[in-house]
């Protein structure tokens, strides 16, 4: 068993012995008449499916508190980094052009709700800024980023025979002329375009459209998950000149920190007394997102079984699917080929030999996978690109890298294993 997954069942070991029994709320249920399954068995009873998705047996208040994009009212412990931001987007609130800003923290540390909070409460306020939250993962080009950037200012999608990139941003610079508006552009997960120079040329065209049309200002806030991601390195001098962004650092949520977060949305989520204590699992970890899910799910599986009591084998059933889920996102996206190469890699690491560098590593490889050096190569720089490996220089030993894992290697190892069809 991982050792995370002991910590789950030292947390979950308390909850079992405690009641967390909770009073139902008031509700209604009438049962529906049997239904004949054929005219050889007319008096079989069965639930119809849609009796299943509609009836009022439920765990959950709001549902909508525990999906990955919800933004809550109640938003603490990241008022500073909110402050910052903001103060860096109020020249735009009167048409002028926002300073620009990286926003650099591990995964699930409040970035992006930090500010999509940001960006509700600027349209809001006022039409003389425009702000678009882009997400990076799904937009991976130059194109796609400023389709995204047009949609939202437009307000409908971009015809589906395809229109030209200058013709895109002849679009956005016109509706920001007809509002009198700036733009500032969030890039959620820029690290996604640092791979083959599109983030440099992202940053290229939004810093510089008012060169090419009057008045068009806009800013840029990059949001990066990726700790070793130098972005000196990856934008051109003459760009980074012109971006010379704010950093703004998002640690991890302390223990107590995730606790008091977790508590308000089961308090808002879910009826009360639902899971009081289990959010004590999470704090550990400081990873938001991984503590929302668990509380989602266990509740979910407690109410398929239709208790209004969550379990310590809820929590149990549930915790493999909600450790790492940024992971298993990753992983669901990766070929084939690539998984079966991180399956290896990750059985080689986790037999705790010496950390290996690229060519160790792929005599190792080519003892189960026939593949090239160069497409080995490739691969490693997919997987650090998707924060699933680090390739950092060995101190002391001129460029020679070793291949060092984000996760934990068994994790990783199961995450790639779930997903079989090429």
């Amino acid at each position: 068993m991982p050792p995370d997954q002991h910590h789950i069942l030292e947390a979950i070991t308390r909850i079992e012995d405690s009641s967390m029994t909770m009073v139902p709320p008031p509700f209604t249920f009438t049962p529906h008449p049997p239904i004949p399954l054929n005219r050889y068995s007319p008096t079989t009873p069965i639930m119809r499916s849609i009796d299943f998705l509609t009836h009022d047996h439920t765990l959950f208040r709001d549902r909508e508190v525990f999906e990955a994009d919800f933004v809550p009212e109640q938003f603490g412990h990241r008022e500073a980094q909110v402050r910052e931001l903001a103060f860096l987007a109020a020249p735009g609130l009167e048409g002028n052009t926002p300073s620009c800003a990286v926003l650099r923290g591990p995964p699930g540390t409040g970035k992006t709700t930090s500010v999509l909070r940001l960006f509700s409460e600027i349209e809001e306020a006022t039409r003389r800024l425009a702000p678009v939250h882009v997400n990076c993962q799904n937009e991976r080009t130059r194109y796609a980023v400023f389709a995204r950037v047009l949609e939202h200012l437009a307000g409908h999608p971009l015809p589906t025979t395809g229109t030209p990139l200058p013709e895109v941003l002849r679009r956005i610079a016109r509706r920001c002329q007809e509002r009198k508006c700036a733009l500032l552009v969030c890039l959620d997960d820029a690290n996604y375009l640092a791979a083959g120079d599109e983030l440099n040329a992202v940053l290229s065209t939004l810093l510089r459209l008012h060169e090419s049309f009057r008045s068009v200002r806009a800013g840029v806030f990059a949001v990066i998950s990726d700790m070793d991601l130098d972005l000196r390195r990856e934008v051109d001098a003459r760009v980074f000149s012109v971006f010379h962004p704010a950093e703004v650092l998002f640690p991890p949520y302390t223990a107590d920190e995730v606790h008091e977060i977790l508590a308000q949305r089961v308090g808002q989520g879910l009826f009360p007394g639902a899971m009081d204590r289990i959010v004590a699992f999470a704090g550990a970890e400081g990873d938001i997102r991984a503590g929302i899910d668990l509380v989602r799910k266990s509740a979910e599986h407690a109410g398929r079984e239709g208790r209004y009591r969550v379990l310590a084998r809820d929590v149990v059933a549930v915790a493999g699917q909600v450790r790492a889920p940024a992971l298993r996102r990753i992983a669901a996206r990766l070929r084939k080929p690539e998984r079966d190469l991180l399956v290896v890699l990750g059985r080689i690491s986790a037999a705790g030999g010496a950390a290996m560098g690229p060519a160790e590593a792929y005599r190792a490889v080519r003892e189960e996978i026939p593949l090239s050096y160069t497409t080995f190569r490739e691969r490693l720089k997919t997987f650090e690109k998707d924060g699933i490996l680090a390739l950092p220089l060995v101190a002391g030993e001129g460029r020679r890298r070793e291949i060092a894992f984000r996760y934990d290697p068994m994790a990783v190892m199961e995450a790639c294993q779930e997903y079989t069809v090429p």
